[in-house]
């Protein structure tokens, strides 16, 4: 029964390890990199891991102990901690109580993020003229994560809410660990290829310098610029920053929010569509007012002028002066009907008829001409005296000469 009532609990187990640790190690200076920073913003105090090249040990640095700091941790930076080992009861969890912080230099892997971000920067990729614009309607959304994540349920979840209308089409990737950065890259190329969607989000949860590391590679930089649909990226929370984001055409600083910024809210697709509505009413309802107003003015001048006055007024002038062309009209008329009379009896006595019958007579050739002069034919040629009422058939025997 004795070794029953020695048994610890957990509670006693870990705050004896705690006492053992902090009292044999103490006051002990430790240096690595910083991974998984976190100011919490309440409490003041700083959570954070200290790495190097093999292992790593979860850090806590209280409210008291860093508000005199000199400088502004961040993840990547190389730093040299004083303090105590200690045990966080609750977890079992081995920790570093900071009591100083002082930084060394930069990790390896932030420097050769400012590397990075240096070069591309020079070269232009992130620059303002090379974002591409976002569509604000969007039919359908490419989203370039882990399948099986926490992000891309997010974003589904979010997109659903949003916009239920708008398709989405998921191309799952690694997006941590070896071959990562090349199944992003394939994705991108994928999305462009098949120009099966608007806007691509490109995302996952938040996590240390090292778990987003693939999208800080300039291989998926440079894809997400060669991108002819706009990218918007979305990845870690809020205060991470990746190459990603700076070269994409948008950062949202989660993939949550990422999706809001993809889509419009359906409600305030809706309310939009209600106000242009409205607007366009109260112009029409506008128009007509401004047209009944000018209408009215028109029919107070015609009013005003009394048009059908002067309308029969033109009217009784237009009959007079048709009365005086109709007068006059049959006074020519009369006039040249006389004068044709006349004309018309002095032609007809000029005319050959009445001449044959005052006992002349045409002399006409074999070739229907009327002969003139006696040299238009030959001797004894015949030729046919036309008379009144019938002719003769005459020779031509001799010439007589005018004396």
């Amino acid at each position: 029964m004795s070794h029953y009532q020695d048994c610890l609990t957990v509670s006693k187990l870990n705050t004896r390890i705690r006492n053992l640790l902090e009292s044999k190690i103490s006051d002990i200076w430790v240096k690595g990199e910083i991974s998984n920073f976190h100011h919490h913003p309440s409490s003041g105090h700083m959570y954070f891991t200290l790495k190097d090249g093999g292992s790593e040990i979860r850090c806590t640095m209280f409210r008291m102990n860093n508000l005199h700091l000199k400088f502004i941790p961040n993840d990547g930076m190389e730093v040299r901690l004083f303090g105590m080992v200690t045990v966080y009861e609750k977890r079992g969890q081995v920790q570093l109580k900071v009591g100083v912080m002082e930084p060394l230099g930069l990790g390896d892997l932030f420097k050769s993020f400012e590397a990075l971000k240096q070069t591309l920067e020079k070269e232009g990729l992130f620059d303002a003229k090379h974002k591409k614009e976002i569509p604000p309607y969007p039919k359908n959304v490419g989203v370039l994560t882990s399948g099986s994540g926490a992000a891309f349920k997010d974003v589904l979840n979010v997109l659903n809410r949003r916009a239920s209308h708008i398709g989405v089409l998921l191309c799952s990737v690694k997006v941590q660990g070896e071959g990562s950065s090349e199944e992003v890259v394939e994705g991108i190329e994928l999305f462009n290829q098949e120009k099966s969607v608007d806007v691509i989000i490109i995302g996952r949860g938040g996590g240390s310098i090292e778990d987003l590391w693939t999208f800080n590679e300039e291989v998926v930089a440079r894809s997400i610029f060669n991108s002819n649909i706009p990218i918007i990226s979305g990845v870690g929370h809020e205060t991470d920053f990746t190459i990603a984001d700076f070269v994409s055409d948008l950062r949202a600083p989660t993939p949550s929010a990422a999706a809001e910024l993809a889509v419009p809210l359906r409600e305030d697709l809706i309310l939009g569509l209600t106000n242009e509505k409205t607007k366009i009413l109260r112009i029409i309802q506008n128009q007509m007012e401004q047209r009944w107003l000018f209408f009215d003015q028109i029919e107070k001048r015609v009013s005003n002028q009394r048009p059908l006055r002067k309308i029969e007024m033109q009217k009784r002038a237009v009959s007079q002066i048709h009365q005086r062309l109709s007068l006059a009209v049959d006074a020519k008329k009369s006039f040249f009907s006389e004068q044709l009379n006349h004309l018309s009896k002095q032609l007809s006595n000029l005319g050959p008829n009445q001449v044959l019958e005052r006992g002349y007579a045409i002399p006409i050739d074999q070739k229907g001409r009327v002969i003139r002069n006696s040299e238009q034919i030959a001797l004894g040629e015949s030729f046919r005296l036309n008379m009144a009422k019938d002719g003769l058939i005459a020779k031509k025997t001799s010439d007589i000469k005018d004396n």
